[in-house]
């Protein structure tokens, strides 16, 4: 990668992400999209883009003689599961027009995808690189076709597609977005700012997350490895730490010994959580590429705690 646009780098990992590339491969080196406008955020290159608007994606990318699109623009798991239709059209929509883009001007290609392409029939626990994936939510059923469908433009067109199985995401840069997982990231604040969070996930509910300067290391590390050891190249497991509410809150009291949590279950993002694993294998993405997580729930706690004072008192 030398020169790479970015969609939705406004977003929860996008907007991270972009200023990770640019410390690594400078700033007028990333370009970052948006279908928002930066209002100041931005500190190098922006364009306005709808991932719907094929023509102006393909535009962006020639105009700018991009290598890489990094694809991040999409509605996440509790949103789409509201807004079916508009998920569909939004994540696979976008993305197909992002792989035409990279077809077309032969450029490398990463998306993610995400724990949610799991379904309750899969292997809850340790589960497989390669298993069972049959969704029971809008976005589990865009996720897994668009493995598929990165796959396909892999082994038909040629195109160096990559791509990570996500779990939770955990980040004090960026506010929740409308995921299932979410929760792992409001109680941080809400321990900073009230002393106490309404969990709408149920106690005993174990999920897969990771922290995020664990993510985006996994994505570069994975767009600068050798192609020629990438078996799978897209949808790789990987995976930090499992828990459930309980293990988080009391993590939380070890700094915030008065800090308290209750439980009001929301059943649709509790249904969403119970069709997900309990914890996944990433021996494949270990292997193919080397990847490994830093932080642990101890680890990852001290951070966001210490993070999150310094933005929020």
């Amino acid at each position: 990668m030398k020169r790479i646009l970015i969609t939705g780098a406004l977003g929860q990992i996008g907007s991270e992400l972009t200023v990770k590339l640019r410390d690594i491969y400078g700033t007028d080196n990333v370009i970052a999209t948006d279908i928002r406008p930066a209002e100041g955020q931005e500190t190098g290159p922006f364009e306005r883009l709808d991932v719907s608007d094929n023509y102006k994606m393909y535009e962006i990318a020639k105009k700018y003689e991009v290598d890489t699109i990094m694809h991040m623009a999409a509605l996440l798991s509790a949103t789409a599961e509201a807004r079916p239709v508009f998920a569909w059209n939004l994540n696979m929509g976008g993305l197909m027009n992002a792989l035409e883009t990279a077809r077309e001007l032969n450029l490398q290609f990463f998306t993610p995808s995400s724990i949610g392409a799991f379904g309750p029939t899969t292997p809850k626990d340790n589960t497989p690189q390669d298993t069972i994936q049959r969704p029971t939510t809008m976005y589990g059923v865009n996720k897994v076709a668009g493995e598929l469908l990165a796959d396909y433009y892999y082994h038909k067109f040629g195109v160096d597609t990559r791509g990570v199985r996500f779990p939770g995401l955990i980040s004090y840069v960026t506010p929740p977005g409308g995921g299932t997982t979410d929760y792992a990231v409001e109680i941080y604040y809400e321990a900073i700012k009230n002393g106490k969070y309404t969990s709408y996930i149920d106690k005993g509910t174990y999920m897969d997350m990771m922290y995020m300067p664990d993510a985006l290391n996994a994505i570069v590390d994975l767009m600068e490895a050798d192609p020629a050891k990438l078996k799978h190249r897209n949808a790789f497991n990987v995976t930090a730490m499992s828990f459930e509410p309980e293990e988080i809150a009391a993590e939380i009291k070890k700094h915030i010994p008065t800090f308290e949590m209750s439980y009001a279950v929301d059943p649709i993002r509790q249904g969403i959580a119970n069709s997900w694993p309990n914890s996944i294998d990433a021996t494949s993405a270990q292997e193919e590429w080397g990847f490994k997580a830093k932080y642990d729930l101890k680890d990852m706690t001290v951070d966001m705690l210490e993070k999150l004072k310094l933005k929020l008192v």
